[in-house]
């Protein structure tokens, strides 16, 4: 296993462990390799919208946090 697959599964591992009202996964290409990092929501107190799409693990995290602070908005919290 080479040096960047062991560190994008450290940052999806931290990732699922934060955001645990998502189910965190990477797409697959056509080509069979990973491609984008998603979070399918799995509790409506975590977030708003059904799925997020983003290009890499720091992007995922942040709208996952911003989705966070929405669902907390919605629920009169903030």
């Amino acid at each position: 296993m080479d040096t960047c697959r062991r560190s994008e599964d450290r940052q999806l591992d931290l990732l699922r462990s934060e955001f645990t009202g998502h189910r965190i996964w990477r797409s697959i290409r056509w080509d069979g390799q990973f491609g984008d990092w998603v979070a399918s929501l799995h509790d409506p107190d975590a977030g708003v919208d059904p799925t997020v799409i983003c290009s890499d693990a720091a992007t995922l995290r942040e709208t996952l946090i911003k989705e966070a602070r929405r669902a907390a908005a919605r629920r009169g919290l903030r």
